[in-house]
């Protein structure tokens, strides 16, 4: 398992554009991926429940890889949040 914690910078949170974005690419691995925000735990491979975290600028959130792809996965979305949240 791979874990990686990110501070979120996007002036708006994870809005709609950049979730779309982000389930698009989580969804070309087979590795589960979990998004923790506070008590909240939901799947990145899921748009609505992405939304539904209300993630906001200044919230840290721990990100979960767990899979055969982990390592390649872990890094691409790592790469994903630096650039776009």
């Amino acid at each position: 398992m791979r874990k990686f914690v990110y501070m979120i910078t996007d002036e708006q949170g994870i809005h709609a554009r950049p979730a779309g974005q982000l389930v698009k690419l989580v969804q070309t691995f087979e590795s589960g991926v979990t998004l923790e925000k506070g008590a909240k735990k939901v799947s990145l491979k899921k748009l609505f429940a992405l939304m539904g975290a209300g993630v906001k600028k200044g919230d840290e959130v721990a990100v979960s890889i767990e899979g055969g792809d982990e390592e390649q996965a872990a890094a691409a979305i790592e790469r994903f949040f630096r650039e776009n949240l």
